[in-house]
């Protein structure tokens, strides 16, 4: 596939330690004996550092490419996991209104609007959707520490229970590694390109 030379690079944006390793892809090796929060901020890092590897270098007809019986794309993990950032950082921990994009889509006509409207959009424009919330993200969680990591999310579930801070990171690491399963079997099909 082509290298679309408009993707840009991911932003270094490792936990505030003295000294942050980067592996070969960029990715910021989580230190061994820190605390929670930088335990828990530098595994994130990885994850996105690890998507951002995985889609670089692809232009569009890369990011589109599905495998076997799957609709999934690499376009379509980047635009999912733009929607999760904003979702749990920006709609439920900060209790604010999701961003123009989302709040326009008709979700009941279209529940997987995020993975399929996703061929519709260059690679610049998918990157940089994807950059733009984890940076509101990264800062977001950052300002939020100032109570701790059991600070709780404005919003929560139906029945008042309401997620911390703590608990949105782990479960954003989860949701990183699991697409970022899904990214490591589309890009071997697109290039024959492995994981480590």
């Amino acid at each position: 596939m082509t290298t679309d030379a408009t993707i840009p690079a991911l932003p270094a944006a490792a936990p505030e330690l003295s000294e942050v390793i980067l592996d070969e892809q960029g990715r910021v090796d989580p230190p061994l004996a820190v605390d929670e929060w930088h335990t828990l901020t530098s595994f994130l890092e990885f994850q996105r550092g690890t998507l951002h590897w995985k889609c670089s270098g692809l232009a569009a007809a890369g990011l589109n490419v599905r495998v076997a019986a799957s609709t999934m794309t690499l376009g379509g993990i980047l635009k999912h996991l733009a929607w999760v950032e904003e979702h749990w950082f920006t709609e439920m921990f900060l209790g604010q209104d999701m961003p123009a994009l989302w709040r326009e889509v008709d979700w009941n006509a279209e529940p997987d609007w995020e993975w399929t409207s996703a061929s519709e959009d260059s690679p610049l424009e998918l990157f940089t959707l994807w950059q733009d919330a984890v940076t509101h993200s990264r800062e977001t969680a950052q300002n939020g520490l100032t109570d701790g990591l059991d600070a709780l999310a404005v919003r929560g579930w139906p029945d008042g229970q309401r997620h911390s801070l703590r608990w949105i990171l782990v479960h954003m690491i989860e949701e990183y590694a699991r697409h970022n399963g899904h990214a490591d079997l589309i890009r071997e099909a697109i290039d024959g390109a492995t994981g480590e």
